[in-house]
């Protein structure tokens, strides 16, 4: 069984987490206006706890006219001042914001909830705090954030009815399908959210048992674990959310390494109020990045044009837009969609025929890439993980390719993996990879997926469906694409015991194939 990359959480974790707290608040001195009011306050949040805030009002508020109110809770380790920059934006345009630093983290008090019931009320309130002492209007009330503080914005609009609209921004819909999705740990991604919180915060009992738990592999506390995480996923809400009726945005990165962006498809599609997804090039958080600084970005500018339109009741076309807007990773503008079973509504599949048997415990070479730096050159420098194909080790990589394509191949949402695996253990862990393959056999990483089983037979096949991450790529003319199956990625936790062997077999009754989902061209 494989173990938690420890130094993660003394280096790399601490060298992102202060990186990204040094570039929001450096952000702030050129876009702050004095003409609009910046107080910073006290508001007593749930059981007492005190929540630190900052409130930016409109330029000129004497309190004779009531404001559309957005409350922003802060991302996972990052300060108050995190929103500085857009709540200075969003006041001039007629908002009254108040940015408020969750319980456990900074200079709040209470220790971290991770998105539980005592967070979900403090973000009430919050809003009771805001209505009894800015000129806020009670009829016309949002939230937003970015990561944790987008999960948050999502579940207290399922708890509170008072939120009419929301922009979540690289969060979360259910947090068990996005760290532990195909019942395989992410450690780096958890390695990240445990070692920013040691950094800045302060995690309870209950919190750092989860951790040492998930990191353990600790399988008689699996459930409790994904009872844990389910009660703090807006997917557990969804009927509630519906039935309150807040006109939802979600955006996302296609390479999130935190919070993948399947999840908050699939939680679109079970949406019924008003609604839109984006999803762009890049990992957790980069896409909205440059905003914070206050910078032209795409996100926020949306998120401000989603607010006008559902709060302030602006005619700006937002809710005439096709409501599923996706930017491929290679290049172009945005393509737009009715909806997310649209996206990749023709689909070819490539036969994975024949029977291949591979060894475990080795890295083939085939890798997701590194959290955050893969994602981020692919999004800047269109430049992915690579794996030579021809050269990948046959012992512990099984290889499938298509035919070359003679046209352009647009791969649009989740590619399928479907197959017949033999292990020779009871239990083990298996990443699929999908590669663009140009003429020199160089493959660059489309999509990949962990797939972990307990409890299995030794000798015994069983059929294996899986889904890998959604994404939007290019295929150009005279490549291939390949499916690679190897057992060891850095990014997961593998679960092969030592000397197991997986043999993938495609029935004449079940045949095995990745299925490939195409924009109609």
């Amino acid at each position: 069984m494989g173990h938690p990359r420890k130094a993660l959480r003394t280096t790399t974790v601490g060298a992102v987490s202060a990186t990204l707290i040094a570039g929001s608040a450096l952000g702030l001195a050129p876009t702050a206006q004095a003409a609009n009011a910046v107080r910073f306050v006290d508001i007593t949040g749930d059981g007492g706890t005190v929540l630190k805030a900052n409130v930016v009002t409109p330029a000129g508020s004497d309190g004779s006219r009531r404001y559309p109110l957005l409350v922003l809770p802060t991302s996972w380790g990052l300060p108050q001042v995190e929103y500085l920059a857009q709540a200075q934006k969003l006041a001039n345009s007629g908002y009254i914001v108040v940015s408020y630093n969750v319980r456990g983290f900074w200079q709040s008090g209470g220790e971290i909830d991770v998105a539980g019931p005592a967070d979900t009320a403090d973000a009430s309130k919050v809003i009771d705090w805001a209505l009894a002492n800015t000129p806020a209007d009670a009829q016309h009330i949002g939230m937003a954030g970015v990561s944790y503080g987008a999960g948050i914005s999502l579940l207290a609009a399922a708890k509170d009815k008072r939120v009419k609209a929301v922009a979540a921004l690289s969060g979360w819909a259910d947090l068990i399908d996005s760290i532990y999705s195909g019942r395989t740990q992410h450690v780096q991604a958890g390695a990240v959210l445990d070692g920013a919180s040691l950094v800045t915060g302060r995690q309870s009992a209950e919190i750092r048992q989860i951790f040492d738990n998930f990191y353990a592999s600790n399988l008689s506390k699996e459930q409790e674990m994904i009872d844990w995480g389910k009660k703090r996923s807006a997917a557990t809400y969804v009927d509630q959310l519906n039935e309150n009726g807040a006109a939802v945005m979600m955006a996302n990165a296609w390479g999130d390494t935190v919070f993948s962006p399947n999840q908050y498809a699939d939680f679109y599609e079970k949406l019924t109020g008003p609604k839109r997804l984006e999803l762009r090039p890049g990992d957790h958080a980069t896409a909205e990045l440059t905003g914070l600084f206050g910078l032209p970005n795409d996100v926020w500018t949306d998120t401000g044009r989603w607010f006008d339109h559902y709060l302030k009741g602006a005619d700006n076309g937002i809710d005439r837009e096709q409501p599923v807007q996706l930017k491929s990773r290679s290049g172009g503008g945005y393509e737009g969609y009715p909806d997310w079973k649209s996206v990749g509504a023709t689909r070819k599949k490539i036969a994975l025929s024949g029977t291949t048997t591979i060894h475990t415990n080795v890295d083939s070479g085939a890798d997701g890439g590194i959290v955050f730096l893969s994602s981020i050159l692919d999004q800047i420098a269109q430049a992915p993980p690579v794996a030579s194909i021809p050269l990948l080790p046959r012992r512990w990589a099984a290889v499938w390719q298509s035919e070359k394509y003679r046209t352009a191949q647009q791969v649009r949402g989740t590619a399928k993996l479907h197959t017949t695996v033999t292990p020779t253990k009871e239990s083990g862990t298996l990443v699929a990879y999908l590669y663009d393959v140009g003429p020199l056999g160089l493959g660059k990483l489309v999509s990949n997926a962990p797939y972990t089983f307990h409890g299995q037979t030794p000798g015994k096949p069983f059929g294996l469906d899986l889904e890998l991450f959604s994404t939007a790529y290019d295929v150009p003319a005279g490549h291939r694409l390949a499916l690679v199956v190897d057992t060891v990625d850095p990014l997961y936790i593998e679960h092969n015991p030592s000397g197991a062997q997986l043999t993938f077999s495609s029935p004449a009754n079940d045949p095995s194939y990745v299925s490939i989902p195409l924009h109609e061209q």
